[in-house]
């Protein structure tokens, strides 16, 4: 069985915040200015939600991968 799990390429994100504002359950902002999935499973985000994060992101650096559960 595969699950999603998402994914910031922390090299690539600018720090806009977008997907914070959007999923704050999911997505936090580092000390570093940089965003990262702290809850890459959703913590109770629905898909359609984190879909609406990665869509927000200017440089495209959020995305889904699959996992084995």
């Amino acid at each position: 069985m595969k699950k999603k799990s998402v994914k910031v390429d922390e090299d690539s994100c600018i720090g806009c915040t977008l997907c914070t504002q959007i999923c704050p359950g999911v997505f936090e902002m580092m000390d570093d200015g940089k965003a990262k999935a702290v809850h890459p499973d959703g913590n109770g985000e629905s898909e359609e939600k984190i879909e609406r994060a990665i869509e927000s992101c200017p440089v495209s650096c959020i995305s889904f991968v699959e996992k084995q559960a």
